[in-house]
């Protein structure tokens, strides 16, 4: 299999978006997507699976997602720009 189906929801309204993500996609990309069809600013977003802050090139492949599963889009803890 080289792409799954996930659900990201929307942190700040609640709204979810079903994704299909390739196992090469990195969670930047998929974070930069979610933030696009909010129309939101990836720079401050980060998603969280489970208790786990995700970000950066981490590819969905070598990240513990799994079909079906459900992301959440939160603004960065950190502080983005």
């Amino acid at each position: 299999m080289s792409s799954i189906r996930v659900t990201v929801r929307d942190a700040d309204t609640g709204n979810k978006v079903e994704m299909d993500l390739e196992l090469e996609n990195t969670i930047e990309e998929t974070i930069e997507s979610a933030a696009s069809y909010w129309e939101k600013d990836a720079g401050a977003y980060v998603m969280r699976y489970g208790k786990k802050v995700l970000r950066g090139q981490i590819t969905i492949g070598t990240s513990s997602i799994r079909d079906g599963d459900l992301l959440e889009l939160i603004p960065d803890p950190e502080g983005g720009w």
